[in-house]
């Protein structure tokens, strides 16, 4: 009875104690300031077990079809390269100023933990609905899953990648670019001009 007693007071005091110093603001939130080691490693496995639980159900596409690959890219570059870079780029102001450090998708020892199942639902998974207090949007609101999937598959093969192949992946080609056609008002058999005189 003496040690449930003493279990429970333990508990009481840790949480008034938590509760004092979230009270007092003596914490400091900024993002310029690292956790403790403790702390860091508390929020990181809860952060990896919570993705981990919440992902596991999640049914992986074939992510090594080349035009998954292929359309991902442009919405990599528009939504994630500014924190998560790109071939040939080392840092961004994003990449500089989050806390903790966004992980750089260029790296293959980074991206070597999404070529599983398991690494391909978390990805999904994170991109689709974020991740709190971090940066990491939830890209789920405004996009659908094929192209959150298209995402994933982009990234696992983004290491692979020169400077070269990464801007040809990632080029959007919209209707204006395609369309090669002329407005009624330039005449082009005029000996090949294309203008009047």
């Amino acid at each position: 009875m003496k040690f449930l007693l003493g279990a429970l007071f333990t508990v009481v005091v840790a949480i008034a104690g938590i509760f004092i110093v979230v009270i007092s603001g003596v914490s400091n939130v900024g993002a310029d300031q690292e956790h403790s080691p403790m702390v860091y490693n508390f929020l990181e496995t809860a952060r990896n077990r919570s993705i981990e639980n919440a992902s596991k159900d999640i049914i992986v596409p074939d992510l090594e079809q080349v035009d998954m690959i292929s359309t991902g890219g442009a919405d990599y570059k528009d939504m994630c390269a500014g924190c998560h870079l790109s071939p040939g780029v080392e840092k961004t102001d994003f990449s500089e100023s989050l806390y903790p450090k966004p992980p750089n998708f260029t790296k293959a020892d980074v991206v070597e933990r999404y070529q599983t199942e398991a690494g391909a639902q978390q990805s999904f998974w994170a991109i689709k609905h974020g991740i709190m207090a971090s940066g990491m949007p939830a890209w789920g609101a405004s996009h659908d899953d094929d192209r959150m999937w298209a995402m994933v598959a982009f990234i696992r093969s983004l290491p692979e990648l020169n400077e070269s192949q990464y801007t040809m992946l990632t080029t959007r080609l919209d209707d204006d670019m395609l369309d090669m056609s002329f407005d009624g008002n330039m005449d082009m058999s005029d000996g090949g001009s294309g203008m009047q005189h």
